[in-house]
């Protein structure tokens, strides 16, 4: 298994008891194959009796009779939530972790997509965490222990029957972990990135004909950001058992990955065509840390925005720029150090999309040529963005 080559410990999670939805197949039952690894007991909450049934089965013949229990449940109906509840306080006595993992995704302009698919798509994709919410954390909290994970996607055109309401999410998360603060409950968000489960590729030619783009040409959009199955799950597993330092972010799968020791080589990383001479290593450096600087001040500064704007400037970075502002500023450091020892080997293994934080600036630029009333400012601040976007674009050049 993809833990297994990490330096997270074997039954770490051990009492530990999980409920992961919609864990039937693909990511789900890849991220509760990884806790059942880390040694925590998995509820396989699952709508489709069939493919709950089968996961449970395959789970108890690979690590063991009894560890893993499927509970048949509609996430959007509290009763279901409830008898889920009921059910797993009877077998487990508690639950430790929720991964709010169960969705379906509504493709269409959004003057097309019925509204019965828009309340659809609510009541799995909010409502079902928020029923999760209810159900689960109060006992975490007397406990005081626990994980609730929402997960998010970062999508555009004729996604917004779900995108809206994925990204709900992160702000419910992000909501729970002011309000959990003072607790031993860690509430967060995981992206898993472009995962080719059957869902993902069978909705890839509608999209990408909605798009006006080839099937191929959208594999090449999200082949950057692309995980297997396994790695996707894992990466959910993974922050579990990291939750600590996650409290109130949106992370992705492969930064917990990252974060756990787990080297996927080829997946999501930044290529280097060619090797660099000294000359342009120490260009490359100077850039990294003008902007890692950059970044670090204007993450800095956001904080000391109110909470609503604070909130809306990361969730605007992070559909901008593809990864969160910590993610950045991890990436940037590794980035900082290889280019330091001049290790061309350490920087083919990092991913780094530096074309899309450039594309942040970018909407940074035009944001103040709309926004900015006085025309001495307006001039200033675009002149000061356009070096930022100036900066990251060189650095692409060069090691991209």
């Amino acid at each position: 298994m993809i833990l297994e080559t990490g330096s997270l410990t074997r039954y770490s999670l051990a009492g530990r008891v999980a409920i992961v939805t919609g864990a039937g197949g693909g990511i789900g039952y890849e991220a509760a194959r990884s806790l059942l690894w880390l040694g925590s007991k998995v509820i396989i909450a699952e709508i489709n009796p069939r493919t709950g049934q089968q996961a449970a089965q395959r789970l108890n013949q690979e690590f063991g009779p009894g560890v893993a229990l499927f509970i048949r449940t509609d996430v959007g109906d509290e009763r279901s939530v409830k008898n889920l509840a009921r059910r797993a306080e009877k077998t487990y006595g508690h639950v430790d972790i929720v991964i709010n993992n169960a969705t379906i995704a509504p493709l269409g302009a959004v003057q097309d997509v019925d509204i019965k698919a828009w309340d659809a798509s609510y009541r799995v994709n909010l409502r079902g965490p928020v029923l999760m919410a209810r159900a689960f954390i109060p006992g975490m909290v007397a406990r005081n222990w626990g994980v609730f994970v929402c997960v998010s996607s970062t999508g555009g055109a004729y996604m917004g029957a779900y995108e809206s309401f994925k990204a709900a999410q992160v702000h419910l998360a992000t909501t729970l972990n002011e309000e959990l603060e003072h607790t031993g409950v860690a509430a967060f968000t995981i992206g898993p990135g472009f995962v080719p489960t059957q869902t993902a590729l069978s909705s890839l030619p509608k999209l990408a004909a909605m798009m006006g783009k080839s099937e191929e040409e959208m594999l090449e959009v999200v082949k950057a950001h692309t995980l297997s199955v396994e790695a996707a799950g894992a990466g959910f597993a993974a922050a579990v058992a990291l939750a600590a330092r996650y409290r109130g972010q949106e992370v992705s799968s492969l930064q917990a990955l990252a974060d756990a020791g787990i080297n996927l080589s080829g997946s999501g990383q930044m290529a280097v065509g060619r090797l660099l001479t000294s000359e342009q290593l120490t260009q490359a450096l100077t850039l990294c840390r003008a902007v890692r600087a950059t970044l670090a001040e204007q993450s800095a500064a956001w904080k000391e925005r109110s909470v609503f704007e604070r909130q809306w400037l990361v969730r605007t970075f992070r559909q901008k720029a593809s990864l969160s502002v910590d993610e950045w500023l991890r990436v940037l450091e590794q980035l900082e150090k290889a280019l330091e020892h001049q290790d061309s080997a350490a920087l083919a293994t990092i991913s780094a999309p530096l074309d899309r934080l450039a594309a942040y600036y970018g909407h940074l630029y035009e944001m103040a040529r709309g926004y900015v009333k006085d025309p001495a400012q307006r001039d200033e601040q675009l002149r000061i963005v356009k070096g930022w976007q100036t900066e990251v674009e060189q650095l692409h050049l060069l090691v991209g």
